[in-house]
């Protein structure tokens, strides 16, 4: 998080998972050197999977989709944005979400935030939607540094869009829409990967984040902010993105994000949270 002009952010997550709900995980990150953009190629922030390729964990054929969903043939990859991007405003039921899309190279994109998420830096990205409004805030008092109350609601635009987007039909499309991500993620660097698996190690890394009681104390690092509790530094960019969305909304993401769990293993979530087949 840098002190001044903000130029990358993310979407936390998340709830994206599926850009939509990649959309209500989107942070403020300021770029690593002033004026700069989003990264051209996504390849440089992964590491090539293992050349042995293995049975998928998660096969999306076990998705809780109901029976009657699409079966229309898809674009090709480098032909999808149009196609994702009317989805997506669909799937939101507001077209205001064309608004906060980027308009190329969508699932490449969707791809490369949520592949990065779980790592202890965030490198560079290919941000699938324009960062927040304003610029991130901080409150000081008797010298301690915290994230400033009024900084959850540069995100509110991405939370509204993710409060309405049903979990069920998001899951939906994106059973259907799985080879263009499946081929997004091979092309990023993993050959042998499988692009669901990976989805819940995010999904359940973002889910271990830590809900903090009391806003956490920031302390200034050069041109940026840390936390200044090390077991928060140390965890991953995105459980500490997480964070700084602030609890409210860090509630609401992983709510959304259990649901959509709950429904790419196969199962179905009661209104107790608690999975069940």
């Amino acid at each position: 998080m840098k002190k001044k002009t903000s130029i990358g952010s993310w979407l936390q997550g998340l709830v994206v998972v599926l850009v939509v709900a990649v959309l209500a995980l989107y942070l403020s990150q300021k770029a690593r050197q002033r004026g700069a953009a989003a990264v051209p190629s996504a390849t440089a922030v992964v590491q090539p999977s293992a050349s042995t390729p293995s049975a998928p964990q998660h096969p999306i054929a076990q998705a809780a989709v109901p029976a009657a969903a699409s079966t229309a043939p898809l674009p090709p990859l480098d032909g999808s944005d149009e196609a994702v991007a009317n989805a997506l405003v669909a799937l939101a039921g507001n077209g205001h979400v064309r608004d906060l899309l980027v308009s190329k190279q969508l699932v490449a994109r969707i791809v490369a935030t949520i592949d990065t998420l779980p790592r202890r830096a965030l490198g560079t990205l290919m941000l699938p939607a324009h960062p927040p409004e304003g610029a991130f805030a901080t409150a000081e008092a008797d010298g301690r540094i915290t994230i400033a109350a009024q900084n959850n609601d540069r995100y509110t635009p991405y939370i509204e869009v993710m409060k309405k987007v049903d979990p069920a039909a998001l899951v939906a499309w994106y059973a259907h829409a799985y080879p263009l991500f499946q081929q997004a993620y091979q092309d990023l660097g993993y050959p042998h990967g499988y692009f669901n698996d990976r989805l819940i190690e995010v999904i359940d890394d973002l889910l271990a984040a830590p809900e903090l009681a009391q806003p956490a104390l920031l302390q200034r690092v050069k041109s940026h902010y840390a936390f200044v509790d090390s077991s928060l530094e140390s965890l991953s960019a995105g459980q500490k993105l997480l964070l700084r969305t602030g609890s409210a909304n860090e509630a609401l993401i992983k709510a959304k994000l259990r649901a959509i769990r709950a429904i790419l293993i196969g199962t179905r979530l009661p209104a107790s949270g608690r999975s069940v087949p």
